[in-house]
């Protein structure tokens, strides 16, 4: 699109400054490093307080403390993005930090309850989660930044940008709380603690170094919170609607290789809680580097449609690899040998995946109104949280139907399968 062809309120060239893009950058590397420090503490928080509850009930309910953070950012994503569309993303992005701060020190509290009050233990968890899912659903705000520092043309590698942040603090999070269960082995309110105080320093750099970056002019003129009919009209916009299905289905296919990814290595491997804490570490350094290094030198050389090619058939080999090695284990291979291949199949699929995300994500935002990127990209995110809930719960209960565990991963690979058959409709609708 040319200078003549913009909308008269859309400056061609981004003007915010660019130092926002490392802020947001460290901002979102700090929060997330505190989600994944709570995050692999969470079961066994929870069952402590659960231990007069069933089997399948305890179950439930931690499930239920999973799903939940992800239905509040399905709720919540659009209407940050909306509304920092027109009061600025400065402002979001603090409070999201600010409510992380709360939150998860909400969390800290409750896991150090005696027994006795657990039902107050349980339903504090359950708010801290709600909280924490809310605040966390500021991540589209934060890709609204990153739309509004770069060109359509570097759009792409701002994106992964988010992707290394995230891929760094699921790095870094998880051996934080290894460490974490040798240090605060008598102070259950630890963890929690850490992850509260690493959302404090990241609001402080928000609020310390973070400049707003919305430009003025073209605000909405509708200032509901919840719009359903502005939602179905973000999915109506050509070739909006396709992508943002793409990435809800690539989302749902990848969570539930997540979701059942602890059980496997249990089932195949024997590994244990701690040994997992080290294998979603190595999910967090595989994701860095594939954002961070790799796709980051190939976008902008290769386009974002051909990047996110790359990364569907790259998820499908590394998802039918996990299925091929489940069968391999319950044929009796040694899963010995097994052991090495599993790990080049999960970088390959997890490589894939980081390559998908912000793909779609820069497509979504170069394709829709520079005018309402928080908005367009909060629906984005509110379906991936969608596919964040749902990948989970067809994972784990596919999961246990049969003694192979290939299903979860079969059921992946054909959502895949349907993503690949969307792909031609981008260039199509384009």
């Amino acid at each position: 699109m040319s200078t003549a062809d913009a909308p008269p309120d859309a400056p061609a060239t981004p003007t915010a400054p660019k130092g926002a893009l490392f802020i947001v950058f460290l901002v979102v590397f700090i929060d997330l490093l505190g989600f994944g420090i709570v995050l692999p503490l969470l079961p066994r928080f929870a069952e402590q307080f659960l231990r007069d509850v069933s089997d399948a009930g305890r179950g439930v309910v931690i499930g239920l403390m999973y799903s939940v953070f992800s239905l509040m950012q399905f709720v919540f994503a659009p209407v940050w993005g909306r509304v920092s569309d027109r009061i600025g993303r400065r402002p979001i992005l603090m409070l999201g930090l600010a409510g992380s701060v709360v939150f998860y020190g909400l969390f800290a509290y409750a896991s150090q309850l005696p027994p006795e009050l657990a039902t107050l233990a349980v339903t504090l968890l359950f708010v801290s989660r709600i909280g924490a899912g809310i605040a966390g659903a500021s991540v589209s705000t934060a890709q609204a930044v990153i739309a509004d520092c770069t060109t359509p043309e570097k759009r792409s590698k701002g994106m992964a940008l988010i992707g290394a942040a995230f891929g760094i603090g699921f790095t870094f999070g998880p051996l934080i709380a290894w460490a974490g269960e040798e240090v605060f082995q008598d102070a259950a309110w630890g963890p929690g603690a850490m992850a509260s105080a690493l959302s404090l320093v990241a609001l402080g750099l928000a609020v310390w170094l973070l400049p707003e970056t919305r430009r003025p002019g073209g605000v909405p003129s509708e200032k509901k919170l919840f719009s359903l009919s502005r939602t179905k009209g973000v999915l109506a916009m050509p070739t909006v609607g396709t992508l943002v299905l793409i990435y809800f289905l690539a989302i749902f296919g990848f969570a539930n290789f997540e979701a059942t990814l602890s059980l496997f290595t249990e089932a195949a491997f024997g590994m244990g809680r701690r040994d997992n804490y080290l294998v979603f570490a190595y999910v967090g350094f595989v994701l860095m580097l594939a954002q961070g290094g790799l796709y980051r030198r190939l976008a902008g050389k290769v386009p974002d449609e051909g990047l996110l090619k790359a990364g569907v058939v790259m998820m499908l080999l590394g998802l039918g690899g996990m299925a091929a090695i489940a069968f391999g284990v319950v044929g009796g291979t040694d899963p010995r040998a097994l052991k090495w291949v599993f790990y080049v199949v999960m970088a390959v699929a997890v490589t894939g995946f980081a390559f998908v995300n912000p793909s779609a994500s820069a497509l979504v935002s170069k394709r829709s109104d520079p005018q309402r990127q928080g908005e367009v990209l909060g629906v984005n995110q509110a379906f991936a949280a969608l596919g964040r809930i749902l990948g989970p719960l067809l994972g784990l209960t596919l999961f246990g139907l049969e003694s192979s565990h290939t299903l979860p991963y079969f059921a992946a690979a054909g959502l895949l399968l349907v993503v690949a058959a969307l792909l031609p409709r981008i260039r199509r609708e384009n």
